[in-house]
Formats: structure tokens, sequence, C-alpha cells
């Protein structure tokens, strides 16, 4: 890992297979030993677009690869809640109202020097359109993607995405689509339905 990486000495919260907390290490010991780590990935979406982000060239793994508006882990004692606010305004300058929780998995990505093992949470914010500040540590680009352009994006050229990117959001978009036309409301129909599924 590179050792300017943003954040890289924060302790991460180690969890086993159903996401209990077993311990702490460093961003930097718990990827370069592969340990499964408590992450979250924030989707945000704004009438029918959603925000994407190209990651920054000096990243030390998917450098260049878009993905969604922001992803990272919990600091060691923080709320999932609390660190999805916090991350998205450092990484994009972008203060959300509030964002709920749609779904968790648990992926594992070897990129050599590092491994990425993470028991993701799966978070939506609805915002308006407005304009962003990245961070050039963590963001080269953003843009506002429409859903049906996105979706040929990823069965066209999928290389361009991040591998967690390509697993969550097409589940994202699913639940989205079943709600179009809900506006604000459209956090508890979706959170309703991704119970039943």
């Amino acid at each position: 890992m590179k050792t300017n990486d943003y954040n890289a000495n924060d302790m991460l919260v180690l969890v086993d297979v159903n996401d209990n907390e077993i311990g702490t290490d460093t961003k930097i010991g718990a990827h370069f030993r592969g340990a499964l780590h408590r992450a979250f990935s924030l989707f945000v979406v704004s009438d029918n677009k959603m925000l994407v982000q190209k990651r920054a060239e000096g990243k030390y793994h998917s450098a260049g690869l878009w993905t969604n508006a922001c992803c990272s882990h919990p600091r060691a004692g923080e709320a999932l809640d609390a660190a999805v606010v916090r991350r998205c305004k450092e990484e994009l300058g972008l203060t959300i109202d509030s964002a709920f929780p749609l779904f968790s998995f648990v992926y594992r990505a070897d990129y050599g020097q590092v491994i990425e093992y993470e028991y993701d949470h799966v978070y939506l914010s609805l915002v308006d359109e407005v304009e962003l500040q990245p961070n050039p540590a963590e963001v080269s680009d953003v843009e506002w993607i429409s859903f049906a352009d996105l979706k040929n994006q990823l069965i066209d050229e999928p290389e361009r995405f991040s591998c967690w990117f390509i697993i969550a959001a097409p589940r994202v978009l699913e639940a989205v689509d079943h709600t179009a036309g809900l506006g604000k409301g459209i956090s508890n129909s979706v959170a309703s339905k991704l119970e039943r599924d």
C-alpha cells in the first residue's frame, strides 16, 4: 500500500463472516494481511441518475476505475451511519442529510501487494444534483450518469468499473427501478422491497 494513502493509519474493524467484531487493525495492516473487515459503499442518486466517481490515480488499488459515489471503512468505535456521512464530505465535499442501508455482501479481491476482503454495507442517499468539490487525493473525476447509460456500460465495458461496484450496482439499480416515480418517498419502498428479497 502506498504510504501516502489518505487515512492509511486509520484503525479498521475486523469482523467474522456474520459481521461480528473480532478485533482491529490499521488500514495498512488489514489490507496487507487480507483480513476481513467492515466497510461501506454509498450510492447517491438524483432523479434517474447515479453519481459515480473515478478513483484517483494514486489509490493503492483500483486506481482510475469508476465506482460508486463513496466507499470506505468505519473507524474503530465509529457507527456506520456516521462514517458514511463523514467520508462523503471528505471525498466529495458533499453533505448528505441521510443515508439508509440497503443490503450487505462479502467480497475478496487480490491486487498483489494488498488484498481487499470486505464485509461491505451498501447505503443509498437521495440528493438534488449539486456541484461537488472532490478531494483530488481520492477522486479524479465525477459524473452523474443516467440509469440507462450505466446499465449499458456495465454490460459493454465492465473493465471500467471497480469489482465491488459491478457486484452492488445492479442490485441498487433494480431496487431503484422498482420504486421509480416515488421521489423522496423512495427510501421506505426500497427498504421494504430489499427486506423481502
